[in-house]
């Protein structure tokens, strides 16, 4: 090589690190690993879709309920029931077993994203509220005549998640846009594979039937803990579903932060383990009953933070026929009612003479 052919090139490197820089090793990996990934995925997302599609069960609600249901109100709102079951079958047998083997619904949640899914009011009803049950079919070619009184969770146990839609449809004359149910399993390993939740509690929770013991302090619980916690009664606020209601909200809003500061997509590893366990976990309408539609559901849900998630028990106080049991304050409980109706802010003196604000359940978990 001459001389100039040299000094040429002297010059062409000093022109690349005074100007634009030369494109980095590391960079140009990244570029063709991308490229492999895609062109290689062709197969492979064929396959982990077809997977996580097969995980997923679902329910017909809109054909089994038919027409005799509230109307649907096009304001941009959206109204899911989200309820945990409480099946004591297969994996769940080690937390005892069902009085008749029948399925239970021990969490039950109205959730209503407001128009533009950027903030959500969330109503939990308690177990052992006491309302009108309708007519459900029971799945067995018959047909349950309904009571005028009846536990709310007898009406899953009765007929399952169309009943349970239909007795919350008849309960708020709100229409139930979609239908999410939880099971124990599913939901201690969909925290597995999140990694555990971090959350502080600022007093002791032991509680033998829940085999909970945390001390006060900061915790990253696993699944079983978490499971733990959420079922917690005996050992908080007044020892009743309401204070365990509380403690369930508290967790959920400690739940939402941990998903949000992940970083899911980074880890693509705990990305699948976390869609396969909870794709296995959920019974959805069938609306959501495959992975395409699901994925679309949970995306615009991505707006929606701790902070701008209200969450409330539905306005109750004691049964005077049984002290156990608790019923909706009507008048209370109409303003929940209409204020989701109308896409508005539940007001705060909807829950002021309510039973279920009144536990201190939900401070012990921060």
């Amino acid at each position: 090589m001459s001389e100039d052919s040299r000094g040429s090139g002297r010059a062409a490197r000093r022109r690349r690190r005074r100007g634009q820089p030369r494109p980095r090793k590391g960079l140009r990996v990244a570029a063709w690993t991308a490229a492999g990934v895609v062109l290689l995925g062709g197969g492979s997302l064929g396959w982990f879709y077809f997977k996580l599609n097969g995980n997923l069960h679902s329910v017909d609600i809109d054909s089994a309920l038919g027409k005799d249901r509230p109307a649907n109100v096009d304001n941009g709102s959206m109204d899911i029931l989200v309820l945990g079951s409480d099946s004591r079958s297969g994996e769940n047998s080690e937390y005892g077993q069902d009085d008749g083997g029948s399925a239970r619904s021990d969490t039950a949640m109205i959730v209503h994203l407001y128009e533009g899914h950027q903030k959500a009011s969330v109503v939990s009803i308690p177990r052992d509220t006491m309302v009108p049950r309708p007519a459900c079919a029971t799945g067995k070619g018959k047909t349950d005549p309904g009571r005028r009184k009846a536990q709310f969770n007898e009406a899953y146990t009765i007929g399952g998640p169309a009943c349970a839609v239909k007795t919350v449809e008849q309960l708020s004359g709100i229409r139930m846009d979609h239908y999410m149910e939880v099971d124990f399993t599913g939901f201690k390993k969909i925290i597995d594979n999140l990694g555990g939740v971090q959350l502080t509690t600022t007093k002791p929770i032991k509680d033998d039937y829940s085999h909970l013991d945390l001390p006060p302090g900061p915790h990253k619980l696993n699944g079983e803990q978490s499971l733990g916690l959420v079922r917690t009664r005996k050992s908080v606020g007044d020892g009743s579903d309401l204070g365990r209601i509380q403690l369930q909200q508290a967790f959920i809003k400690a739940l939402i932060k941990q998903v949000k500061g992940v970083g899911l997509f980074d880890n693509p590893k705990k990305l699948y383990g976390l869609a396969d366990s909870a794709t296995k976990a959920l019974t959805t309408d069938k609306a959501l009953g495959d992975v395409k539609s699901l994925m679309g559901f949970a995306q615009s849900l991505q707006g929606i933070s701790a902070e701008n998630m209200h969450m409330i028990t539905l306005p109750v106080g004691p049964d005077p026929a049984d002290h156990d049991r608790v019923v909706p304050l009507a008048g209370e409980s109409k303003m929940v009612w209409d204020a989701l109706l109308a896409d508005q802010p539940i007001p705060a003196q909807a829950t002021e003479k309510s039973a279920g604000d009144k536990s201190t359940a939900g401070s012990i978990v921060q």
